[in-house]
């Protein structure tokens, strides 16, 4: 496996990993490569086309903001918001230039320069076939073209440039890692041979990647819990805040009013003594983060923004109902483990929600904080790797991705919920991992177009609709 669990567990902004953060890479990797061959300062205007699903439901995944965004060089990880309202609002006026050093300014309105191709899937001339794709042209001062390049966000935040494998794991040699397996069956025979836990093995490959160093290990550890960081303090966002998302469906906020019904049930003694009682903050917990990701604030990808709130709310369960020992070892504990499932599908299948549906983000969700539960509660490797993931992540197959209006909100917030509860619940019965992911592609490419049909017959070139208000 090459993936590593920073590649997967990725600070960013919702709603959307697929629709925002990978937009927003895309832009900023075309504009460092601008800066790179040294076009920046003669270039002076940049459109960027998008396609398929980013056309489609763009707007309501807030990919136009994210590629202004990463026009004007800002990183998703580095965003300091931590209020929907500033995370969720768009560059001011001002503010809409791409600016790539302090002596270049190049002049960007988002009406002219933003164009959604509703009636296309594919870039022209592109030679990968994926369905978010989009095309960055920069121009010089008589309309020349400068430089062009096509991206596509292939889930999680991933982005690969046209020409590439979209199931291709970043730059990694497998000789550079002392683990270096491609399924979880050779995962399984490598920890049994050399008697070592599955999140020991996956230590081993991060330390690795970090070159060996004498604090390495450390390092890692922190990096861990920075993550882990983040997500509480999502959880702790949502939990404070209420109100309605944005986006035009006035979707009310309910994790904050849920808590405090449960907390009064608490308090008077009501539920004392029921052991799925916990099961009801696992609920607010996952639909705290998935409105905050909805919101467009600043959330983790695990392993994709549609999926950010099972993960968090998983550990939150085991820290307040079931922690036995240090929180620091034991959130190491549950992470380590959890990259097999994550990285096994993104490269057989997809981990993008519009490309295999639902099923493809919340059920490696599932999977995920399934085995990171049984590792932090002493589980063998089996069940680490095989056992508790499966049950978990059979309960969604078959969920295709239909977000109402094209936001993350509705059902996505309820899936969450339930992906986080079956994760802790045990459950009667499962698929094998090779049967699951062999049988995300089907319900994506057999589910009829749902495009409206009056976008069929528009011009290729548009400007943007006015979209939801």
């Amino acid at each position: 496996m090459k993936t590593s669990l920073f590649d997967l567990y990725k600070v960013g902004i919702g709603p959307s990993s697929s629709h925002t953060m990978g937009p927003m890479r895309a832009a900023r990797t075309f504009l460092l490569t601008l800066d790179m061959h040294k076009l920046l300062t003669s270039t002076v205007e940049i459109h960027a086309d998008l396609y398929g699903s980013l056309a489609l439901t763009g707007m309501g995944h807030g990919t136009d903001r994210a590629v202004i965004l990463g026009l004007l060089g800002e990183e998703a990880s580095k965003l300091r918001s931590r209020h929907p309202s500033t995370a969720n609002s768009r560059p001011s006026a001002s503010r809409q230039h791409s600016r790539c050093s302090a002596a270049h300014v190049v002049p960007f309105r988002e009406e002219q320069h933003i164009l959604f191709h509703r009636d296309q899937m594919i870039p022209p001339g592109a030679l990968t076939r994926h369905p978010m794709a989009s095309a960055f042209t920069a121009s010089d001062v008589t309309g020349a073209p400068l430089f062009g390049a096509k991206y596509f966000s292939i889930g999680g935040g991933f982005i690969v440039e046209d020409g590439a494998d979209v199931n291709a794991a970043p730059v990694m040699t497998a000789s550079s890692l002392p683990y270096a397996f491609r399924s979880a069956a050779e995962l399984l025979e490598m920890a049994k041979r050399d008697n070592l836990r599955i999140d020991e093995i996956m230590m081993r490959n991060e330390c690795a990647r970090r070159g060996d160093t004498p604090d390495a290990a450390d390092s890692v550890r922190r990096d861990i819990l920075h993550i882990w960081e983040v997500m509480q303090s999502c959880v702790a966002r949502g939990l404070a805040t209420d109100g309605i998302l944005p986006g035009g469906l006035r979707v009310r906020r309910r994790a904050k009013r849920l808590a405090a019904r449960l907390q009064q049930q608490q308090a008077t003694g009501n539920g004392t003594g029921d052991p799925l009682a916990p099961l009801d903050w696992v609920t607010i917990y996952a639909m705290a983060v998935n409105e905050e990701n909805a919101a467009g604030s600043r959330v983790v990808t695990a392993p994709t923004n549609g999926a950010a709130g099972v993960i968090p709310a998983v550990a939150h369960y085991y820290r307040n109902y079931r922690l036995g020992r240090g929180l620091k070892k034991a959130h190491c504990a549950t992470s380590l483990p959890q990259p097999p499932s994550a990285s096994s599908t993104r490269r057989n299948a997809s981990i993008s929600g519009a490309e295999v549906g639902c099923q493809g983000e919340v059920g490696v969700a599932c999977s995920m904080a399934a085995g990171g539960l049984a590792a932090a509660m002493g589980g063998t490797n089996p069940q680490v790797e095989h056992d508790r993931p499966k049950l978990a992540w059979s309960t969604t197959l078959g969920m295709t991705c239909d977000p109402i209006g094209g936001l993350v909100q509705i059902p996505c917030i309820e899936r969450n919920a339930m992906g986080a509860r079956q994760s802790g619940a045990r459950l009667p019965h499962g698929v094998s991992r090779r049967r699951r992911t062999q049988s995300l592609p089907r319900p994506g490419l057999s589910a009829p177009c749902t495009k409206p049909a009056s976008t069929c017959s528009r011009a290729t070139r548009k400007r943007r609709s006015p979209g939801l208000r």
